[in-house]
């Protein structure tokens, strides 16, 4: 009996910034509608891995591969990854000074529907469907209207990514530390709006060290990324290990 391709499969990939060797071996398989929950110390990884199946430049693979949807991900532009439905969250959201956040998360939004074969969303459509998600999220209306991320508080800018993911609703969406900033209300904004995707197919990489997040979210996986390697894989009872200690226990652990 064959099994299905999951959504995406990372197999050995290995990733240079500059001259030096970050990720030294990455293999990972994410099914279509699961959550894997992704921890490590800072400098471990994570955020490259993220930017890298994203096609940031900066980032060049020397190794292995990534297969997406079926397609081979890392011989796709940055924009047709978008397109095929990758989500990447900045850890640190940046401001575009002069484009308006309506106009931006429209244009992202039709690029997506045109790839998917759907009619393009008209202004009046747009706004009525981003009024109604932003409000849900805990985002003031009037930012729609504002420049990108220009002048938003820390945990703005991130109700503003999850606006972007609720409207155009990837097929994977990697959040990279999505709760840092946020109030409470906001990490509920984020639980259930995860939860919301993944009903209806939605698969996501969740890095992440606040254990009641990870409580909140049911991972079907927890991964800890250490010196640019998978270093252990397991469930949540990993992630309460890893609150409850630190990460240089568990790598003393491992090594024993």
């Amino acid at each position: 009996m064959t099994h299905p391709e999951p959504l995406l499969q990372v197999r050995d990939l290995r990733v240079d910034v500059g001259e030096r060797n970050v990720l030294k071996s990455v293999s990972l398989d994410v099914p279509a509608g699961a959550l894997v929950v992704l921890m490590g110390a800072n400098g471990s990884g994570k955020s490259t891995l993220g930017l890298t199946l994203a096609g940031h430049p900066r980032y060049r693979v020397v190794g292995g591969r990534a297969r997406f949807a079926g397609q081979d991900l890392l011989a796709l532009s940055p924009e047709t990854r978008a397109r095929a439905g990758l989500f990447v969250s900045f850890q640190a959201p940046p401001e575009i000074p002069g484009v308006k956040n309506n106009l931006f998360i429209r244009t992202a939004l039709n690029a997506v529907r045109a790839a998917r074969g759907e009619a393009p969303l008209d202004a009046f459509d747009f706004l009525g469907d981003a009024r109604t998600a932003a409000t849900r999220l805990g985002l003031p209306e009037a930012m729609l209207s504002r420049p990108v991320n220009d002048g938003f508080s820390g945990g703005e800018r991130k109700r503003n990514e999850l606006l972007q993911l609720a409207l155009l609703k990837p097929r994977l969406a990697l959040l990279d530390e999505i709760d840092s900033g946020m109030d409470v209300d906001g990490v509920r904004a984020v639980v259930q709006l995860v939860q919301e995707l993944r009903a209806q197919g939605t698969a996501f990489i969740v890095i992440s060290h606040y254990l009641q997040l990870i409580e909140s979210l049911a991972p079907d996986a927890v991964l800890r990324l250490d010196q640019g390697c998978i270093a252990q894989t397991g469930d949540i009872a990993l992630a309460g290990d890893i609150a409850r200690t630190g990460f240089a226990p568990a790598a003393e652990a491992v090594a024993v």
